[in-house]
């Protein structure tokens, strides 16, 4: 296997455009190194992108905040843009394995490595993130909802470097909030986990919402039934209780037939009110 310390984006896609699938990229290194020592993965060159910089940094331009690829989750917890308004993305990414994964492991490993309950997902898709893509034949962007939902035309190619990671900043009223249930807290591998972008108009009905969950299907995904009841309602007990029968229903024909069903249908109760009712309470400057 040869290895190559990659110096410049350019360089790293010249390497993919060479080798394709026979190339795998390296940063934090978190997942890669465990599935090379158990030869899950035998690429014939590995890429190290980790000392390239410009895929180490977080721009906050106008409107808009864009997480280069390379960004650990230890950059976002403790970066304060992350906290009021964003806490949900804080929140996922401060319960990301342990201290040292934190340090090591990337935003962009987390979404390449396309597993279903990876934490910063959910809050990222609510957020209606975009990802920038970029090969020899130039730079393409994607909706992160689409990147899952539609790997055949929107998934990374063989000759593509994932470099960064773009979203609005939520504005006044408007809130991100995430939610996890895991085995064994921050350690444990998301079993459940829920983010919901909210925005309350000023008597307090939900002029706007965003529901993405972890591990309740094939990938991370929008609610999108869930959302389209909850709209335009007013934030009230009631009103959340029926968006979790909701919830529940639209689990009921994704996961029909699954043994982890009944445990996940009471779970995702849970995970729904806290991830709305904190985003209330800081929406109505009530410290959470």
């Amino acid at each position: 296997m040869e290895v190559y310390k990659g110096r410049t984006i350019d360089e790293v896609v010249e390497l993919l455009g060479k080798y394709t699938q026979d190339a795998k990229i390296i940063s934090g290194g978190t997942d890669i190194v465990i599935a090379l020592r158990n030869e899950k993965v035998t690429p014939k060159a590995l890429i190290d992108i980790s000392s390239i910089d410009e895929l180490k940094t977080i721009k906050y331009e106008g409107e808009f905040i864009k997480i280069g690829a390379g960004v650990t989750f230890t950059q976002i917890v403790e970066n304060p843009l992350f906290h009021e308004n964003l806490q949900g993305l804080y929140k996922a990414c401060s319960l990301v394995g342990s201290p040292q994964i934190r340090n090591k492991g990337t935003i962009g490993g987390n979404i390449a490595n396309g597993s279903p309950a990876a934490d910063s997902i959910p809050p990222l898709i609510c957020l209606d993130s975009t990802i920038a893509l970029v090969s020899k034949h130039g730079k393409r962007k994607v909706l992160l909802e689409d990147y899952y939902k539609d790997k055949a035309n929107c998934g990374i190619k063989e000759d593509e470097l994932l470099v960064d990671i773009e979203f609005r900043r939520p504005m006044e009223r408007q809130v991100l909030n995430f939610a996890k249930l895991g085995l064994r807290k921050a350690l444990a591998i998301s079993r459940i986990s829920m983010a919901t972008f909210l925005e309350l108009d000023q008597v307090a009905h939900i002029k706007n919402i965003r529901v993405a969950s972890g591990s309740l299907g094939k990938y991370p995904m929008r609610e999108l039934e869930l959302e389209k009841y909850l709209v335009g309602k007013p934030f009230h007990d009631d009103v959340v209780d029926e968006g979790v029968k909701v919830l529940q229903q639209c689990m009921d024909r994704r996961l029909a037939g699954r043994t982890t069903l009944p445990y996940k249908r009471i779970a995702v109760e849970r995970m729904l009110r806290e991830a709305l009712e904190d985003g209330t309470r800081f929406l109505n400057g009530v410290s959470v």
